[in-house]
């Protein structure tokens, strides 16, 4: 018998640093999104090859200014050092602003949150992000706009969904799907 994949047809929109991602962060949950037939986007600041700080090669097919949200059922921003450079963009800012608009899924793993943050989309909000002993910069910066920071490994606060770093990667993509096929649920709530 025929087993429908949870993500069938459905589309993502993964979102890179130019340089700098981090490889985990992305290649595992593409893989296992790719698995359940999720139709993948690759975007960044550029288009063409983009190498992670592991040395993992993915391609940008899209630039941030030519996304759409209406293409898109869940939108996942990649961490790693290179997540910064979004911290401060526009464009990265209207893609967050219109998922959360869409009522789309929007995703965000180890200092990426802080996008969202920077964003506005976070106030009220339970997330994680980012942080070891030494440095709770990140997690400060939430708390200032607003957000419930959770030192979980994964938080999921409605059609939201951020994670701590590469570690949970897995569980990451997983809390995703978990996300999409409950947002109807919590629309009828």
């Amino acid at each position: 018998m025929f087993e429908e994949k949870k993500l069938s047809k459905k589309n993502v929109l993964f979102i890179i640093g130019s340089k700098g991602f981090r490889d985990e962060e992305y290649f595992i949950p593409f893989e296992i999104l790719q698995k359940e037939n999720a139709i993948i986007t690759t975007a960044s600041s550029i288009e063409g090859n983009i190498i992670g700080i592991e040395g993992g090669e993915a391609r940008s097919t899209l630039a941030l200014k030519q996304v759409n949200m209406k293409d898109f059922d869940i939108v996942i921003f990649v961490g790693g050092g290179g997540a910064s450079e979004y911290f401060e963009n526009n464009d990265a800012h209207k893609i967050i602003q219109e998922a959360v608009a869409k009522h789309k899924i929007l995703a965000a793993i180890c200092v990426a949150p802080v996008i969202l943050a920077r964003a506005g989309v976070l106030k009220g909000k339970k997330a994680t992000v980012w942080s070891s002993l030494l440095d709770k910069s990140w997690a400060k910066e939430l708390k200032e706009a607003g957000c419930r920071v959770e030192e979980k490994r994964i938080v999921t606060d409605g059609k939201i969904v951020t994670a701590d770093g590469p570690a949970v990667a897995k569980e990451f993509a997983e809390a995703i799907i978990d996300a999409f096929l409950n947002k109807d649920k919590e629309e009828e709530d």
